[in-house]
């Protein structure tokens, strides 16, 4: 008949198309698998070895016989300030210079270059930022191997993830907020103070936590900077060196013989449990603030 043979090529169409897209969800899933699989199996061993060493005199004792006895806490008191410090510098400058690219620079060479420049150094690898705060805070500015010379190394290559994802934030960010601002008489900083940067928040908080979890992981900018080898005392200054988790931890792993395994599995699960506690800090204050936006 006429009219089945119009619909059966629409049914057959119809079929094709269902079929392509199960097979591409299928390979999604195994994709996600081939992921999510192998991470886990690494999340389960660092805990299973890493338990045994957990005790409150390895979270908070001072590490004693060459970091094979005794306890963590100064490696752990060092990676928070870091990641304290390098927060304190990166994150007014970084939103700063956000809001500047997004909402009162004009699209010229200069502005795209410098977009460029920020693109390229997100992609530089972590040693040669190392070697950059060697260079100028360790040794011409003088600053010796301390926590103010790594905080600014790490803020330093924190920067550029931070003000990408910001300025993307306040970007998407509706225009018609910014015009209901204006046509009441507002300024353009306090359209922006009042209205872009609370909704831009969550984007915003989202780039603070990528570039915080990399500073606080990272071990080769603070190889150069200002990690100690074996220092078993809490650091009594900006000026003093500081072991740090992510550095103890390749210590204890690679240049102390005779380490035993559960120490180095319990630093793992330490120095894990500790990013990812920020991580669902940071992300329970961005969806509570993404809760209250208002597009």
């Amino acid at each position: 008949m006429p009219g089945s043979a119009r619909i059966q090529p629409a049914n057959a169409g119809s079929a094709r198309r269902y079929a392509v897209q199960r097979f591409g969800f299928a390979l999604l899933v195994l994709a996600s698998l081939l992921v999510v699989i192998p991470i886990l199996f690494v999340i389960g061993a660092i805990v299973v070895r890493g338990l045994p060493a957990i005790s409150l005199e390895f979270i908070f004792g001072m590490p004693s016989d060459g970091m094979k006895a005794g306890g963590i806490w100064p490696a752990i008191v060092g990676t928070l300030l870091l990641t304290a410090g390098t927060a304190i510098v990166a994150i007014p400058i970084g939103v700063g210079g956000a809001i500047y690219l997004a909402e009162y620079a004009h699209d010229t060479m200069l502005t795209r270059a410098i977009r460029l420049a920020i693109v390229n150094l997100a992609g530089i690898p972590s040693v040669v930022y190392g070697l950059f705060g060697l260079g100028l805070f360790v040794l011409f500015l003088n600053f010796g191997t301390s926590i103010l010379a790594g905080a600014l190394t790490l803020a330093i290559m924190t920067l550029p993830v931070i003000i990408s994802t910001a300025e993307e934030a306040l970007r998407a960010v509706p225009v018609e907020f910014r015009t209901v601002s204006a046509s009441l008489g507002g300024t353009r900083w306090q359209g922006i103070s009042n209205i872009v940067l609370p909704q831009a928040l969550p984007g915003i908080i989202t780039g603070v936590i990528l570039g915080l979890l990399r500073a606080g992981g990272e071990t080769a900018p603070i190889l150069f900077t200002v990690a100690a080898f074996y220092l078993p005392s809490l650091p009594r200054s900006p000026l003093d060196q500081t072991m740090a988790l992510p550095y103890h931890l390749y210590v204890i792993s690679t240049q102390v013989p005779g380490m035993p395994e559960k120490i180095q599995y319990g630093t793992a699960l330490v120095l894990l449990v500790l990013v990812l506690s920020l991580n669902l800090l940071a992300s329970w204050i961005r969806n509570y603030y993404r809760r209250k936006r208002q597009w």
